[in-house]
């Protein structure tokens, strides 16, 4: 919220050239700009009183806020240094311009006067501690992990039996399946892979943040609908993926070489608009990176479906095309049937 007066629009002014910060709106509506800040069109609000002005032209101490959600700090830091910045600015031009109304008894008193002050309130992470903000998104990843893992382990030890039959001395018939076969063997893995991690996600998003206490303030139905296309789509994902899968012991050593960056691309620790373009589209190819997103707004920002609008379209547009993959993939692969 804001007034339009001389040092408000200066103030404006200032923080809008800084390298850190930009201006999205001005608005007098404080719902609105907290709307704003809940679909992530803007990382903090800035709130000038309606006696800003007028309170430093008094020579008393004027304060304004800055909320800023904390649930990604390099967006947080950002806006904090760079308020901070445009403060002291502000501070150093009205202490110059008071010290020459003054006798020179009165410039010490001048020198040491803070006309702003910054007071800062952070939305959401309120302890403002580094697991709170961490926490939340590691525990999705070790979701989508560990489902990988499972996953590349059966379809890598059944692709050594297929290359090392254990009943030589029997006839074989090395074929493929119909479509239908590669739908219902697709269809059934997925099943069964849903239903175990549903319950591993029940567990560990459900009781783990209690034992803890890392801030949980998410409808639990809304996380519910959020993890149905995402366990599913993750499921789609690694049979897709299971046909480069040859052995039981790659997929470890391939996903877990991977597991820092898909925090990076989940645009959470780093923000996804100053990535190259490259990496921005790699954000919308593994499941984990929207659904990252979608469980912090939804987990740690209280947001609804609303908020996550778009990563739940991104995850169900996975969850066709990775359906589609596995069915390739499944369709393709050479089967020993012994006779």
């Amino acid at each position: 919220m804001y007034k339009r007066q001389a040092l408000s629009r200066e103030y404006i002014r200032l923080l809008n050239a800084t390298p850190q910060a930009s201006v999205y709106a001005l608005t007098p509506n404080y719902l609105e700009a907290k709307e704003w800040l809940k679909q992530s069109k803007v990382d903090g609000i800035l709130y000038l009183p309606a006696d800003f002005d007028a309170r430093v032209g008094r020579g008393e101490q004027s304060v304004f806020s800055v909320y800023a959600a904390t649930d990604a700090f390099l967006n947080f830091k950002n806006l904090q240094e760079a308020s901070s910045r445009v403060m002291l600015a502000v501070n150093d031009a009205h202490r110059a311009e008071g010290a020459v109304f003054l006798p020179p008894q009165g410039l010490l008193a001048v020198a040491s006067s803070v006309p702003v002050n910054v007071s800062g309130t952070a939305l959401y992470n309120y302890t403002e501690g580094y697991g709170s903000y961490l926490i939340p998104a590691v525990m999705i990843i070790i979701i989508f992990q560990t489902l990988l893992m499972v996953i590349g382990m059966v379809t890598g030890e059944e692709a050594e039996r297929n290359r090392h039959p254990i009943f030589k001395k029997q006839s074989q018939l090395n074929t493929n399946l119909t479509w239908r076969q590669a739908l219902y063997n697709v269809s059934g893995r997925t099943f069964v892979y849903v239903m175990l991690y549903f319950i591993f996600a029940l567990f560990l998003l459900g009781l783990l943040p209690h034992f803890f206490s890392i801030p949980n303030i998410g409808n639990g139905r809304y996380i519910i609908t959020m993890m149905i296309p995402f366990l599913i789509g993750t499921s789609f994902f690694g049979l897709a993926a299971s046909r480069y899968f040859t052995d039981s012991e790659a997929p470890l050593l391939m996903i877990a070489f991977f597991s820092v960056g898909y925090i990076f691309l989940s645009g959470v620790s780093y923000p996804l608009e100053l990535m190259p373009w490259y990496w921005q589209a790699a954000h919308y190819v593994v499941p984990a990176a929207p659904a990252v997103l979608a469980f912090v707004k939804l987990n740690s920002m209280g947001g609804g479906m609303a908020d996550i609008r778009p990563e739940m379209i991104t995850l169900w547009v996975q969850v066709v095309v990775y359906f589609l993959l596995s069915l390739w993939v499944f369709k393709h692969k050479h089967y020993r049937f012994r006779l």
